[in-house]
């Protein structure tokens, strides 16, 4: 499934409308200047808009499923449309806006 590549810029968010921001991307390979994100690195989700029910909010994500033909550091990239799931909600998280120039199959 190709997707288009993401980097630290891009946008991520939780199923709640939370802002999700990689907490280690690869620097070694950048993508309009930018640093690419791995399924190595995790992403940390601030303003989960789950905080007032019972369920606790969105705090962290992984990708599970990225690029399987394009990798960084041996890891593969996330790309648009990649699987995930939040913790401790279970819920995805949505690639909104990336760049436009690499896609990765």
């Amino acid at each position: 499934m190709p997707g288009y590549a993401c980097t630290v810029g891009s946008t991520v968010i939780c199923a709640h409308a939370g802002q999700a921001t990689a907490t280690a991307p690869f620097p070694r390979v950048k993508l309009g200047s930018q640093p690419a994100v791995t399924l190595t690195s995790t992403y940390t989700v601030a303003g989960c808009a789950l905080t007032g029910t019972q369920m606790p909010p969105c705090v962290t994500g992984t990708f599970m499923v990225g690029a399987t033909r394009v990798r960084a550091g041996g890891a593969p990239l996330v790309i648009q449309g990649g699987q995930s799931t939040c913790v401790p909600t279970g819920t995805p998280m949505q690639v909104i806006v990336t760049q436009l120039r690499v896609k990765a199959t």
